[in-house]
């Protein structure tokens, strides 16, 4: 009975350590996001660079916590809800690596941006930079707290991304149809905005694993509901 009593106990240690190395990956991902708005903000190219070159982290990170959920399947053979857990982990882990490729491409094409004059003010792409690493945040704090109505609210902000890219691809390309020569900063900033779209929908696959963790509910490829 000892014995079963400390695999338990060593079983629950080890679920507990991945949720925790999974929060560090997303706090990872969710600050290269940042930075990379930062320094199209702030025409920092050092800033940029860094970003660039920094992705090692969050992809060890991602090879880490894989193979933590293989041992512990095939260790443990869990049953039920932490079935769910480690598989959601595996999906989330998924999810954050793109997001850390997501703010190298957001990266790379504001280093392009900033090598030529403004093309307007900025203020839409903050705004999307906010809401994007924001629904992250919340899809995490989810995983943690298993709070599903903040999960749903994760997927209703997905929309509003989407509003504010196709707005900024409508006010782009009327820049490009009146001045051809802001054709190439103007295509990276929509680039940008399709990036930072993207990382609202991995934060939308994130909250939907909650969900299905916490109800064995499969939700995705499904409305949000109403506000």
């Amino acid at each position: 009975m000892a014995l079963e009593d400390h695999q338990v106990r060593h079983f629950d240690e080890e679920l507990a350590t991945l949720s925790e190395r999974l929060l560090e990956m997303g706090r990872l991902a969710r600050v290269r996001v940042g930075e990379a708005m930062r320094g199209l903000i702030e025409r920092d190219a050092d800033a940029l660079d860094a970003v660039i070159k920094g992705d090692a982290a969050v992809n060890a990170l991602q090879i880490e916590i894989d193979d933590r959920c293989f041992k512990l399947i095939a260790l443990h053979q869990p049953m039920a809800s932490n079935l769910r857990l480690i598989v959601a982990g595996l999906k989330i882990s998924g999810d954050l690596e793109r997001v850390g490729d997501l703010a190298v491409n957001i990266a790379e094409a504001s280093r392009r941006y900033i090598e030529h004059p403004p093309v307007k003010e900025l203020v839409d792409l903050p705004r999307m930079g906010g809401i994007a690493q924001k629904m992250l945040q919340d899809a995490l704090t989810t995983f943690v707290t298993h709070d599903l109505q903040l999960a749903q609210d994760v997927l209703r902000r997905d929309d509003e991304l989407d509003a504010l890219k196709n707005q900024i691809f409508r006010e782009l390309l009327g820049h490009m149809l009146a001045r051809p020569a802001v054709i190439k900063p103007a295509t990276d900033l929509i680039l940008i905005s399709r990036h930072l779209e993207r990382v609202g929908d991995h934060a939308t696959n994130i909250a939907e694993d909650v969900i299905f963790l916490v109800e064995a509910k499969d939700v995705r490829h499904q409305p949000a509901g109403p506000a």
